[in-house]
């Protein structure tokens, strides 16, 4: 705090009614600053969506067009498999998709691999015909082998500009005409059906453009004529299946967007000035700046009348903080300010929660004494019957060490649980996750309840003892062996009636009954039976070792008073 007053000279003691005027008078330059800065942001986030937007409706306008192009293919392909045509009664096929395809204004030609019409649902039957009009398109679906969109051209035999798709016929579709090819064209003028400039905004255009830069049809505000050259200047920067170009150098400004139309090379292009799409961002800003202006007067006119009423609630707050500071237990106090009146509530439930806070610590550091005196008798214990049996100091490290590790994952899996409990399914899950190559042979069977600490701690033990012994002589020291670790309570419904609990060995070498009682025997046997007030039954079978232990639930399950107790804690 001393470090705050070494500005002193700078900021002088003033009242609050001083500094507020300043500050609003402060505030002018920056708010200005930030208003202008806003409206940059505002205009470059909507360029960004105008941009996507744009592209978006050209992509839109794109699958259009393709679902036409897809809808032709789709009804040529049906077309070669008719059989007036695989009988080679090319009149009779004629008649039919004259008939089927007038109400479409789409018109069906069949070509021979010079490019010879052999028919022309335009015109009657039997009517002389010229071939193509656009070889190039024919030549190359049946180099390729597959349908061709061609470009827009104009019609020798319709007298209008059109546009082609041509699909090879197969072969067998050949040897009974001369036909080698279908071809449905429709006329370009046709295609505006599937654009629109609904959506759009004033001002701006949509167009489609096939892969020499023709417009074949377009609709908008440009009114460009359809069959007529697109600026290749601009169709060179559209790259890409899809996206946005700006033309910086024209007056206005202008944005580009365009779609791929799948399957051809012809694009959806929509274009129109930058600032018609941004009229309503302009009219925003200029709303933002007066309304910036007018908060900025009225700050500045109310910042005196506002010192004086937070003048006397920031002093009797300041003393209830001081209050609190000596470990008092302080009252509200209400003032005429809201905010000011919520702090004092608030600052008085501070003092109150600081209070019960240091009780709750106290109670807490009592309880963390007595579960580490419990751990460390549990500890010593150990040691001292390790002691006992082990041989030299390398075996009594070794088997320190690996009981406290055990001992250590139930503690830790406590501390998580912040010592509610912890699952019974999980304890035996921590347990083996320290032999981490034979956890996954251990079967596990019945209802999952929650263990009180003591509890997590005493069966954590017997776990770790079963495990090692198992992995050294028992089911789990070869690869077939596995584990079946069940649980079941004789009455369900009383909390008070026996549990069985049974660790079953299976696959492993015959269990035999150790010469002498060793630690894990005592922990299995002994403390398992001592901490849970239960009987421990071990029978050492030709199958493998069956240890079962039989207590009532109650020593194992935490009940509602405890866990009442806890929290209190």
């Amino acid at each position: 705090m001393r470090k705050l007053f070494r500005f002193s000279p700078t900021f002088p003691t003033a009242p609050i009614s001083v500094y507020l005027m300043a500050l609003s008078a402060v505030v002018a330059l920056p708010l200005v600053v930030f208003v202008l800065l806003l409206m940059m942001e505002l205009e470059r986030r909507d360029r960004e969506i105008l941009a996507a937007n744009t592209a978006e409706d050209a992509q839109v306008v794109a699958r259009s067009v393709e679902r036409t192009l897809q809808d032709m293919t789709t009804t040529l392909r049906i077309l070669s498999t008719s059989p007036e045509l695989e009988q080679g009664d090319l009149r009779a096929f004629h008649n039919r998709t004259q008939n089927s395809l007038r109400s479409n204004s789409l018109y069906v030609l069949a070509v021979d691999a010079e490019g010879q019409q052999l028919l022309n649902t335009r015109l009657p039957y039997g009517t002389p015909l010229r071939k193509v009009s656009n070889p190039s398109a024919l030549a190359t679906a049946l180099e390729t082998g597959v349908t061709h969109v061609s470009d827009v051209f104009f019609g020798a035999t319709s007298e209008q500009f059109v546009f082609n798709v041509t699909m090879p016929l197969p072969e067998r579709m050949t040897r009974s005409s001369d036909a080698v090819a279908l071809i449905m064209t429709q006329n370009a003028a046709d295609l505006a059906r599937v654009i629109s400039t609904d959506n759009l905004p004033p001002g701006w255009s949509v167009a489609i453009v096939d892969g020499a830069g023709t417009i074949i049809t377009s609709m908008g505000a440009s009114n460009a004529s359809p069959i007529s050259a697109f600026p290749q200047e601009t169709l060179k920067l559209m790259t890409g299946i899809n996206g946005t170009i700006e033309d910086v150098d024209g007056k206005p400004r202008q944005i580009y967007g365009y779609g791929q139309v799948v399957g051809s090379t012809w694009r959806a292009v929509i274009w129109g000035p930058i600032e018609a799409a941004q009229s309503e961002i302009v009219e925003a800003s200029r709303s933002l700046i007066i309304g910036s202006l007018l908060f900025l007067g009225i700050g500045m006119l109310c910042g005196y009348l506002i010192a004086r009423q937070l003048r006397i609630p920031i002093r009797q707050i300041a003393q209830m903080a001081e209050r609190i500071g000596k470990g008092e237990i302080v009252s509200p106090v209400e003032t005429r300010i809201r905010e000011a009146s919520q702090i004092s509530v608030a600052l008085s439930n501070a003092s109150f929660d600081r209070s019960q806070a240091e009780d709750r610590m106290h109670l807490i550091l009592q309880e963390l004494v007595h579960r580490t005196k419990n751990i460390l008798t549990l500890v010593q214990a150990m040691m001292r019957q390790l002691a006992r049996q082990s041989k030299d100091m390398d075996e009594f490290q070794k088997a320190i060490s690996d009981r406290i590790q055990g001992l250590g994952k139930s503690i830790e899996a406590l501390a998580i649980e912040q010592w509610t409990g912890v699952p019974l399914r999980r304890l035996v899950t921590v347990q083996l996750d320290t032999f981490a190559n034979v956890a996954d042979r251990v079967e596990l069977q019945g209802d999952d309840f929650l263990l009180r600490a003591e509890a997590v701690q005493n069966l954590g033990l017997v776990l770790h003892e079963l495990a090692t012994n198992s992995i050294k002589y028992g089911a789990l020291s070869v690869p077939d062996g596995r584990v079946r670790m069940s649980w079941r309570q004789e009455d369900p419904s009383d909390p008070k009636s026996l549990l069985h609990l049974s660790w079953e060995e299976i696959g492993g070498p015959p269990a035999v009954e150790p010469q002498t009682t060793g630690f894990g025997t005592t922990i299995i046997r002994r403390h398992a039976a001592a901490a849970f007030g239960g009987q421990v039954e071990i029978s050492y079978l030709a199958t493998g070792l069956v240890w079962t232990l039989v207590a009532p639930r109650d020593a194992f399950e935490r009940g509602p008073g405890e866990a009442a107790q806890e929290f209190l804690l």
